[in-house]
């Protein structure tokens, strides 16, 4: 997910999102000063390993060069031209596993904070409303965008600046997808995320909210309409668990939207249980402690198997959240409607499932009690049970793409969460596969003799 010293709300809240100082990020936005010492530690390798470690390949060294001799906005251009999310990536990119990953310096001192310094460039222009792009000439040809997650939003654009005409359609309320609904306010606040579409409205593409894509003849109405047709669906729900009590789980994705868009309603909870050990989880619980309650998480296999990055981990524990591994939830416990408890079952690791980690197995007569008033799920999400109604290839109940981004339907294309059988599931790989769908779409479009729709 992020590096939590990328993240605050150095943008100013909108009216509708008012900030919680509980929700205070670890670190402020560098000042102009701070930012130029830290360029300027840079060193401009020529073979920067960082460029290759970005799936967006921004080129990092020539951006940062420009912070150092004060040319925000035309570092802003430099990493808006290999990535139109770079705002919301500059916060939620694993920066770790990634650029600051691969920077020269780790092997002799910290790494430049390439993160933080992409922010103070990405800010200086989206904060004052600048734009650095406008739509290519008109090519005639309509393309239609279902899901404004980052995938969206990222071909939206990408198609835009081609000259193609661009219709983005979201089913929520709000565009931006799991940007805006999905990423918890310590590391991105939703104006970030809807100040990004708003770039994209500006590019001309016609954002409209409420329209939902639901079976296979909304489908092909699309292509009767456009000439094609990018789908970034995103994933499904939390799947339900299947033990006694379920009905008291709060879910793991619903209590982050709450928490960024109604926190009111958040409940009040003083000792909170989190199921579950992925970055989705460590964003859940982290919500719960900073609302202070004492938090619990508990996961079934052990830290080593965690699919939560080692950071989180760690920021986790400096939160003052606690982990109980080899732990499996049976039962939630209530009493007059009110959540007392979970029952678990210890549990030991057998052999490796076909995923590679060890298969946990529970531990007879090993059953106990983990007091608590809330309990979170955040064990994952279902797959995009929408793509098999639309009539796609699946595969592990992933859309199958080739290298285009192509979906075995002719002008339909796919990117994001809902193709990615393998690799990590992130909002950058979601943005470059948006740019890879554009150009192959683009190069579709132009070499199609027939008459455009419309």
């Amino acid at each position: 997910m992020t590096d939590h010293a990328l993240v605050d709300d150095a943008l100013t809240p909108h009216d509708s999102f008012p900030f919680d100082p509980r929700f205070a990020p670890t670190h402020p936005p560098l000042s102009a000063h701070e930012a130029a010492v830290e360029a300027n530690r840079c060193l401009y390798c020529y073979d920067a390993p960082c460029i290759q470690a970005c799936p967006t390949h921004i080129d990092i060294p020539t951006f940062i060069r420009k912070i150092a001799t004060d040319n925000l906005r035309g570092s802003a251009r430099v990493i808006l031209e290999s990535n139109f999310l770079g705002g919301t990536c500059a916060r939620v990119c694993p920066v770790e596993e990634l650029c600051e990953g691969a920077c020269v310096l780790n092997a002799e001192e910290k790494p430049i904070a390439i993160g933080r310094l992409q922010r103070h460039a990405v800010d200086h222009v989206q904060g004052r409303g600048l734009q650095m792009f406008t739509a290519g000439p008109a090519t005639g040809r309509k393309v239609a965008v279902v899901g404004s997650g980052p995938a969206g939003l990222s071909v939206s654009a990408e198609l835009a600046k081609l000259g193609h005409a661009v219709t983005l359609l979201e089913k929520r309320e709000l565009g931006g997808g799991l940007s805006t609904y999905g990423i918890i306010v310590l590391r991105e606040p939703v104006d970030v995320s809807l100040q990004e579409v708003e770039a994209v409205r500006a590019l001309g593409v016609t954002v409209e909210t409420g329209r939902e894509l639901t079976d296979q003849a909304g489908l092909d109405a699309l292509l009767s309409e456009y000439d094609a047709v990018f789908l970034g669906l995103g994933l499904g729900a939390v799947p339900a668990m299947g033990i006694p009590g379920e009905q008291h789980l709060i879910d793991g994705l619903q209590y982050i939207e709450d928490s960024k868009i109604s926190p009111d309603s958040l409940p009040d909870a003083e000792t909170v249980v989190v199921i579950g050990a992925g970055n989705t989880a460590i964003d859940a619980a982290t919500i719960a402690r900073r609302r202070g309650a004492d938090v619990t998480m508990l996961y079934r296999r052990t830290d080593s198997e965690m699919t939560a990055y080692r950071h989180e981990y760690e920021f986790a524990l400096s939160e003052g959240i606690q982990y109980r591994f080899l732990t499996q939830p049976v039962r939630v416990i209530s009493d007059g409607g009110k959540v007392t408890g979970v029952e678990c079952v210890k549990m030991v690791l057998g052999v490796p499932d076909t995923g590679g980690r060890p298969s946990p197995r529970p531990l007879p007569g090993s059953e106990f009690i983990v007091p608590c008033d809330a309990v979170i799920k955040a064990i994952g999400q279902e797959k995009p049970v929408l793509a098999t109604e639309l009539g796609l290839d699946v595969a592990g109940g992933y859309i199958v793409v080739n290298h285009d981004m192509q979906t075995s339907l002719p002008r339909v294309y796919a990117g994001g969460d809902c193709v990615r059988l393998r690799g990590t599931a992130s909002t950058v790989m979601a943005v470059q596969d948006g740019k890879y769908a554009a150009v192959a779409i683009h190069q579709q479009l132009s070499q199609t003799q027939e008459a455009p729709h419309g």
